[in-house]
């Protein structure tokens, strides 16, 4: 991911929680050559300009003392090519130029020992075998099944390609560290959190109503996230339509290619469209309901949504489909999994009855508090500690 992205990123987050103990280096994805061209007007890329091609200034200071933000020079762009002997010359060719960045930046600040976390960008998927010096540890941090036309046509490859060739993974649902164990057996699950401390935000008294809100009609029911393939439209189109009385908000990038024109409109839709995740705590202030309306096919078992634990950290009321059966285990049954669009409407209306009771809110941001970042990265980081010693164990067996 981007660092500046606009939507929250699970990489983004795990790397400044890291950095309060660590020093940690977040090697910002790369330019492509028409990003490159394309994109001169934007802030993005006006941000990175001064350091695209300069070995001594090539990366970000962050806010965080012991966090830096590497840029890399533009890189080709290969997805086009057909699968074959130029596709993997050219993916050698930009693991090449992301790894001769990154071996001056581990000379030019003294880096000699280091865990590589490759967190899902298989685009590079031995990266860091072209490192010098070695990794201590190389971890491919697997956050979501490939789904996406534009990933299929390589990423199945490629991401099969890391996963045998790092020393562990860290899957973020149960269903992907169980396939993922097929490819490599030191593989674990730690599934996504929820920032609380930001949740939280949306019980303030005085913080106001995000303004992309000002005049939609009361009760609203609400969704912060991308509009895209995992919406089941077909059913929260059905529960849109039976319920008349309540405002439906999703708010956050829309995929054309999932939502045309007239396919998913309502005159109690709303879509607004993205906002910058600081102002999540007011949007959520202005829900009523938060829903998680995703379809159950052959990957949602591996979809583990953040969403899940924000909404229930700002003290919401959250229904949603029956996409995961492994949520259940992580929400105390605070949280209905609906199967049907009457089942949605029944629970919709039934959150809708108390949900901002002191107890119900209390409750919700228990489960959220038991689900935070925090709590994950400690989780990781005993992982990492474990695969270290485990490593070099292995090592000293055979010296």
């Amino acid at each position: 991911m981007q660092f500046d992205n606009k939507l929250e990123s699970t990489p983004y987050i795990m790397a400044r929680l890291l950095a309060r103990d660590n020093y940690v280096y977040f090697v910002d994805r790369p330019f492509t050559w028409k990003d490159y061209f394309n994109a001169k007007d934007t802030k993005a890329y006006q941000l990175r300009k001064p350091h695209f091609f300069s070995a001594t200034n090539s990366f970000i200071q962050s806010d965080l003392p012991n966090f830096k933000i590497i840029i890399c020079p533009p890189v080709p762009s290969i997805n086009m090519l057909p699968e074959g002997k130029g596709y993997r010359m050219a993916v050698k060719f930009n693991e090449w130029m992301v790894s001769s960045r990154l071996n001056k930046v581990f000379k030019q600040l003294g880096i000699t020992d280091y865990i590589y976390i490759n967190s899902y960008n298989f685009s590079y998927p031995q990266l860091h075998k072209a490192l010098s010096p070695q990794p201590a540890l190389s971890v491919y941090h697997c956050v979501d099944p490939i789904i996406e036309a534009y990933q299929l046509k390589h990423g199945v490859h490629n991401e099969e390609i890391l996963a045998k060739s790092v020393d562990m993974i860290i899957s973020t649902s149960r269903e992907l560290r169980n396939k993922k164990s097929f490819l490599n057996r030191n593989s674990y699950f730690v599934p996504n959190a929820a920032n609380l401390t930001h949740s939280q935000k949306a019980l303030d008294a005085d913080l106001p109503v995000a303004d992309i809100l000002n005049g939609i009609k009361k009760p609203i029911v609400g969704y912060f996230g991308a509009i895209e393939r995992r919406i089941d439209y077909a059913l929260i189109k059905k529960v849109i339509a039976a319920n008349p009385d309540k405002s439906f908000v999703f708010v956050g990038p829309v995929d054309a290619g999932y939502v045309r024109d007239g396919d998913f409109s309502a005159p109690n839709l709303h879509l607004p469209g993205p906002v910058a995740y600081e102002q999540m705590p007011a949007v959520l202030k202005g829900f009523e309901v938060c829903v998680i309306p995703f379809k159950k096919d052959e990957v949602s078992n591996n979809i583990f949504p953040l969403k899940l634990f924000e909404y229930l950290g700002a003290g919401k009321p959250v229904v949603s489909t029956d996409f995961n059966d492994d949520l259940h285990n992580f929400t105390g049954g605070l949280v209905p999994y609906c199967s049907t669009a009457e089942e949605f409407t029944d629970a919709l209306n039934t959150a809708l009855v108390d949900p901002q009771t002191i107890e119900k809110v209390a409750q919700r941001i228990n489960i959220a508090a038991n689900n935070t970042w925090e709590h994950r990265i400690t989780d990781i980081k005993q992982l990492l500690t474990e695969g270290l010693a485990k490593k070099a164990k292995t090592f000293n067996k055979f010296d």
